[in-house]
């Protein structure tokens, strides 16, 4: 199946846009999961086992295993997830950035030894960094445009031939990278004005929106701004406010929230960029 019909089928059986992230920090877990054998695995079936009937995709975030030395739970929970949410799409959260052969070994890292239907992926290094996440109709790469943390700005508002780099890259991604329809954007939620210029220079890309809860960004912003015109398109992420909500019960309702807020329907109308 290709990427693009995964996500279709993700945003149908899921009946919305949600993203669950899967960052697990041991000293935050509830205290059975801290005291297993195997925290992180533990952690990570759990909140699979609360939400994975609610969600389009899961995120898993490289950093929070490997940082740990469980890089074994983070491919076995992988493994859990399509296992209960066969539906959901699995998006590494890598943010992979390098050329020739060692972008390949990135992308079979994240597609062989870990199963990963798509990987976060830097593209300051230009096409060379791109194309070898893209070569796999399957697989999919999550391009980083117009991340959600505060200082992002910085560098993707650098003004490249009169307008951001970030819209340069997102029309960059639409036009020349999706040619095999697996290439999406990074995009936060936290500022609707440039979310609106991105879904303007890349009216067909799927866009990741992480930002949700923790960081103060708004599914219901997101749909507005953000959606594709047939009211797809988007793959909406929240992690700590819903993996840090308490036990499963509550973990389920935080997601169920979102999820409400994210569920497909009618196009959605949005604001002008």
């Amino acid at each position: 199946m290709d990427f693009a019909d995964k996500l279709d089928r993700a945003w149908s059986v899921s009946a919305g846009m949600l993203c669950v992230g899967l960052d697990p920090v041991i000293e935050r877990m509830p205290a059975d999961c801290a005291r297993d054998p195997r925290p992180v695995l533990a952690f990570n079936r759990m909140i699979i086992d609360a939400v994975g009937d609610l969600v389009c995709a899961f995120k898993p975030q490289f950093a929070h295993h490997a940082a740990v030395g469980a890089e074994a739970d983070l491919a076995e929970s992988i493994a859990y997830a399509r296992a209960k949410a066969p539906h959901a799409v699995i998006i590494l959260d890598a943010k992979r950035g390098d050329i020739g052969t060692t972008a390949q070994m990135y992308a079979r890292e994240a597609f062989e030894r870990y199963d990963a239907d798509a990987v976060t992926v830097n593209p300051y290094m230009g096409d060379d960094t791109v194309y070898p996440f893209l070569t796999r109709p399957d697989r999919g790469a999550l391009i980083l445009c117009r991340t959600s943390n505060p200082d992002a700005r910085r560098v993707q508002g650098i003004e490249v031939d009169g307008e951001p780099l970030f819209v340069a890259i997102a029309r960059r991604a639409e036009t020349v990278w999706n040619a095999k329809r697996n290439c999406m954007l990074v995009v936060g939620a936290t500022d609707m004005t440039d979310l609106s210029r991105v879904r303007a220079a890349a009216p067909n890309l799927a866009l990741l929106n992480p930002g949700v809860g923790a960081q103060g960004g708004s599914a219901v912003d997101a749909r507005t701004h953000g959606a594709r015109a047939d009211g797809r398109g988007l793959v909406v992420s929240a992690s700590r406010s819903v993996i840090e909500a308490g036990g499963p019960d509550q973990i389920r309702e935080a997601a169920r929230q979102l999820r409400e807020e994210l569920r497909l329907g009618a196009p959605v109308a949005r604001a002008p960029a």
